[in-house]
């Protein structure tokens, strides 16, 4: 008669256990999600301040979780938009080495030429026309660190407007749009600008970062390029040597940035976007101000364990607990 009995309070005690050990992973979660709350009031506190229209995506990319704000409205990229016509380099690039004919290659040469040119280029307007002679690679890289408007026209003129946006479609990525080359007033007074979405290019970088769009060797190539050290509005908050992949812009009235914040065990996407600005400086300082609290987010939940505790290493000179 006791079997039945001792069976029957065994079962009760290991239900109770395992209640309380499934209670605490989401009393550590729940915990976690504070710190997602502080960065969401602050977010609202920016967009409540700021003179001008706030768009943000932010991924967390090791567990999905996003904060997502005004994220399907559509903005002008500016220098952002760069970012895909870097992407459709390298696809083609990988496409060409599949065996694809007519594809751009990086290593295919250009010579420079006096009609590219056009303003905001710092190292194109510096070279000898006619003369000079560089790769794709070459002029990916100078896009991407100096923002040079003419390499990115050339590169476009190589790869191609409408396979940009092909790409864009492959993706679903419906309102991210190359509509014109880069300076070309007349295009942007039509209407012909280039857009894009806080979640369309959360999307799109998501994609590349995850290894959907290249392979692994052409995904590694495009995040190494995308992290050349150039003037961002992200990476002015980040301390010295965190990695940053991201790609700002600055138009009349609108200042962006986009890209991937490689905290230590925590990556994150963070895509910013402002247009309608009384004064862009303000626009700027969101985008630090918010990139720095999620940035300072991402970085305790990439060092501490789950419930809060950072414990560096050859760190002795904490007070000792018990």
């Amino acid at each position: 008669m006791l079997k039945p009995i001792v069976s029957a309070m065994l079962f009760a005690a290991l239900a109770c256990s395992a209640q309380v050990r499934s209670s605490q992973k989401p009393a550590a979660a729940n915990t976690q999600q504070v710190l997602w709350q502080k960065l969401e009031a602050a977010i609202a506190d920016s967009d409540r301040t700021l003179d001008g229209v706030l768009g943000v995506a932010i991924e967390d990319l090791t567990t999905g979780q996003k904060f997502l704000l005004h994220e399907n409205e559509v903005f002008p990229q500016a220098s952002s938009i760069k970012i895909a016509v870097l992407a459709e380099l390298y696809h083609q690039a990988q496409l060409s080495a599949e065996g694809q004919s007519g594809k751009a290659r990086l290593t295919d040469l250009y010579t420079v030429q006096p009609s590219d040119l056009v303003a905001d280029s710092d190292i194109m307007l510096g070279l000898t026309p006619s003369v000079t002679r560089l790769t794709n690679r070459d002029l990916a890289t100078m896009m991407v660190a100096v923002s040079d408007n003419s390499a990115a026209n050339v590169l476009i003129d190589r790869v191609g407007m409408e396979n940009v946006n092909a790409l864009m479609d492959s993706l679903g990525l419906s309102h991210t749009r190359l509509r014109r080359k880069m300076m070309d007033l007349k295009a942007a007074s039509e209407g012909r600008e280039n857009i894009s979405t806080p979640r369309e290019m959360m999307i799109l970088l998501e994609a590349l970062y995850r290894g959907r769009v290249l392979n692994k060797e052409m995904t590694e190539g495009f995040l190494k390029m995308l992290s050349t050290h150039k003037e961002s509005i992200i990476a002015r908050i980040l301390p010295e040597g965190v990695r940053a992949a991201t790609k700002w812009g600055a138009l009349e009235g609108v200042r962006n940035d986009s890209g991937i914040v490689f905290a230590q065990n925590r990556p994150f996407l963070i895509c910013l976007m402002t247009t309608y600005l009384h004064n862009e400086k303000d626009g700027e300082e969101a985008i630090m101000h918010i990139a720095a609290i999620a940035y300072r987010m991402f970085d305790r939940l990439g060092r501490a364990s789950e419930y809060g505790r950072v414990v560096s290493p050859n760190d002795s000179s904490g007070p000792s607990t018990r």
